[in-house]
């Protein structure tokens, strides 16, 4: 895999998230798992990717504890890939991921997807971030302090 390893010990938490979720492979899996996915089969054919990336990029998923393996649901001998919950919380960034894509990356009256509530069907809220105190939050709102070891 072409990743940079000293992203994996970088200072930085996202060089180090992206060292294991920086190229497209890796969330569109991620995505696909959320949507339900579990077998290498399901995968490969909604991606598209070759056979050995694949397996690579689940190979880490699976190191990472962001997927692991599981018995297969139907009872066979296969096994398929389920979600941690490490990997279950990446839910808020495949999220914002793809808010920001439905608001962006359509032009006018083009149809695309929208994230809705399974109990309710209406789209989900657009995320937000909030101050400690609950108002709106903003990139000029805040900054990184460095913690000492």
């Amino acid at each position: 895999m072409a990743k940079q390893e000293s992203l994996r010990a970088d200072p930085c938490p996202m060089a180090r998230t992206l060292y294991i979720l920086g190229d497209r492979w890796s969330l569109l899996i991620i995505r696909d798992a959320f949507d339900g996915k579990r077998r290498f089969g399901d995968f490969q054919r909604s991606l598209g990717m070759a056979k050995n990336i694949l397996a690579e990029r689940l190979k880490l998923l699976v190191e990472e504890e962001i997927l692991q393996m599981v018995p297969a649901s139907d009872g066979s001998t296969y096994q398929e890939y389920a979600l941690t919950r490490k990997g279950e919380e990446l839910f808020p960034i495949i999220v914002a991921f793809r808010q920001w894509g439905e608001s962006h990356m359509y032009r006018k009256g083009e149809r695309h997807s929208v994230l809705v509530e399974r109990a309710t069907g209406k789209p989900v809220k657009r995320l937000e971030l909030r101050a400690h105190d609950g108002s709106p939050l903003n990139h000029g709102d805040a900054f990184v302090k460095k913690l000492k070891a």
